[in-house]
């Protein structure tokens, strides 16, 4: 007879990942803003950071092909959606956990600074869609020089 050692958190860790897991998969994940529901499948984590000249957002979409994601700028709104094909051939497999998400995603951000629509970029790279927002003139700082006298 072996010895197993009890762990007691283990259970409720356990059970913490499935309730979440549940709840993942019946019901919508919200928005950015209270009250705002994300039509998405699944969540898709993002950065999004400011410099003086541009917004840039960054978003983790591992093992996506870069043609199944859409981006739309409408006014202040940016909209990035897309879909993950499941894998085609899954005969002779026996799956004993299924964490990856599949289907359609979409996250959307109020961008609350003009931005120059014609002049947004989106590059993708190692499962990262990075898009850059360059701000409108009018709202870029301006240095104003002093006049010693």
């Amino acid at each position: 007879m072996s010895l197993v050692s009890w762990e007691p958190y283990r259970d409720f860790l356990a059970l913490r990942d499935s309730v979440n897991r549940m709840f993942d998969d019946v019901f919508v994940r919200r928005g950015e803003q209270p009250g705002e529901l994300a039509l998405s499948a699944w969540p898709v984590p993002v950065d999004v950071y400011e410099t003086r000249d541009e917004i840039v957002v960054r978003a983790e979409v591992p093992g996506i092909d870069p043609k199944q994601v859409k981006i739309a700028l409408t006014g202040d709104q940016l909209t990035i959606s897309g879909h993950r094909e499941r894998e085609g051939k899954t005969e002779g497999r026996n799956f004993v956990r299924v964490e990856r998400r599949y289907g359609g995603f979409s996250r959307s951000f109020t961008l609350n600074v003009p931005v120059v629509a014609d002049q947004v970029t989106a590059n993708y790279r190692d499962g990262v869609l990075e898009v850059h927002l360059p701000k409108a003139e009018e709202v870029k700082p301006k240095e104003i020089q002093i006049n010693v006298q």
